[in-house]
C-alpha cells in the first residue's frame, strides 16, 4: 500500500516525515524512466493490456507485465498512481526500462483507439531505489518534502526496499537526509543477489514466458481480474500447476565476458540444465530447470573455459506446501 504520494500539481509543503527512512538510495535514471497515463478511460484501458489488477492501482504501486497476443512477456513495468484528490486511479506514471520507453508508447498506441487516455515521456521525474528493511513506517495525513512526488514500498517484495519517484532536478538527501547515498550498479547487486528480474535484459521481450519469470511470486498478476492481451497461455499454464523451468539467482566462479546472454548451463554429466539469462559481475538471473538447481552445474565458455555456475532458490519465494 502507497503510504503517501503528491498532488497533481507535483508541488508540496514540506512536512517531513521520511527523515525516518533510512538506507542505501540509489538512482535508476541511468536504466529506468517514467511514463505518463492521464485520462478518464486510464484504468479500463491498462486493465485490458496488463497481468495485474487495475483496481489495485487505488492502493498505490504496482508491479505487472504487458504480454504479446502469445503470452510472451513484452515489458515489466511498474505502475504509479498520482493522487487528484479521489479514489480514481486516472492518473498514473509507468515505470520501465529506458530501452522501453518508445516501444511501449508504440504498444500502448495500438489499444489506444477512442480511448481518452493521453501517454507521454515524463523526463522532469526520475525514480530512486531505496534499498532498506525498514517496512513500518506508516505516516497517516502527512506529506512529502516538496522535490519528492511519491514514495512507497516496491511492490514486488520487501526485500528489494521502497521507490522513490522526485522531480528530476531534485537533491535526494533533502528528501532522505537518514539515506546513503548508492548507484546504480549497488542497486543492480542488490538486485540480482536477491534473484529479481527487471528489464529487457533479464525479460527478453517476446522471448521469456511470465509465470518462468516469477511473475506470481512478485505479486504481478491476477488470475481473477477477467480478459487481457496474452491471457490465455498464461492462465492456462497456471491452472496446471506445473512450472518447472523458473529464474533463480546464480553465483559464477568467474564474471562472464559483459553483455553476454543465453549461454547454456549443464550437469557435472552433461546434461542440459537451462540458460544464463544476464547479470552483473560474478551474480546472475538463470533460467534453469527446477530439478537442477541443487546440482552442480557449469557453463563451457571458449575463451574461459569451464564456469561453476553456484543457484540457489530466494529466501522471498513462497515455501512449498506439504
Amino acid at each position: 500500500m502507497v503510504l503517501v504520494w503528491g498532488s497533481r500539481s507535483l508541488s508540496l509543503p514540506l512536512r517531513p516525515w521520511c527523515r525516518g527512512l533510512s538506507g542505501l538510495c540509489c538512482p535508476l535514471a541511468p536504466r529506468r524512466s517514467l511514463l505518463r497515463l492521464r485520462g478518464p478511460h486510464t484504468p479500463a484501458f491498462l486493465q485490458g493490456l496488463m497481468t495485474n489488477d487495475a483496481a489495485r492501482l487505488k492502493e498505490g504501486a504496482l508491479y505487472a507485465h504487458l504480454l504479446s497476443v502469445q503470452g510472451r512477456s513484452l515489458y515489466d513495468v511498474i505502475l504509479y498512481r498520482l493522487s487528484t484528490g479521489n479514489d480514481d486511479p486516472s492518473d498514473v506514471l509507468l515505470e520501465c526500462d529506458i530501452s522501453a520507453v518508445e516501444p511501449i508508447q508504440s504498444h500502448l498506441k495500438v489499444y489506444n483507439f477512442r480511448k481518452k487516455v493521453d501517454i507521454q515521456p515524463c523526463p522532469e521525474l526520475s525514480v530512486w531505489a531505496v534499498i532498506s528493511s525498514q517496512t513500518n513506517l506508516e505516516p497517516p495525513n502527512k506529506k512529502l518534502p516538496a522535490p519528492a512526488v511519491l514514495c512507497t514500498p516496491d511492490p514486488r517484495v520487501a526485500v528489494m526496499g521502497w521507490r522513490l519517484v522526485a522531480q528530476t532536478e531534485a537533491n535526494v538527501k533533502d528528501i532522505l537526509p537518514n539515506c546513503q547515498m548508492g548507484c546504480f550498479h549497488d542497486y543492480c547487486k542488490h538486485r540480482y543477489e536477491q534473484g529479481i528480474p527487471e528489464g529487457v535484459h533479464d525479460i527478453p521481450p517476446g522471448v521469456a514466458l511470465p509465470l518462468e519469470s516469477n511473475v506470481v511470486y512478485l505479486n504481478g498478476i491476477s488470475f481473477s481480474k477477467g480478459c487481457y492481451v496474452g491471457q490465455e497461455l498464461t492462465a492456462r499454464t497456471h491452472h496446471t500447476g506445473v512450472i518447472r523451468k523458473r529464474l533463480v539467482p546464480v553465483r559464477l566462479s568467474s564474471p562472464l565476458t559483459p553483455g553476454t546472454q543465453g549461454l547454456e548451463i549443464i550437469t557435472a554429466s552433461g546434461k542440459a540444465a537451462g540458460k544464463y539469462r544476464a547479470g552483473l559481475g560474478d551474480l546472475g538471473l538463470a533460467l534453469l530447470r527446477l530439478a537442477h538447481v541443487n546440482e552442480e552445474l557449469h557453463i563451457k565458455v571458449d575463451n574461459q573455459g569451464l564456469i561453476n555456475v553456484k543457484a540457489s532458490i530466494p529466501e522471498w519465494w513462497p515455501k512449498p506446501t506439504e
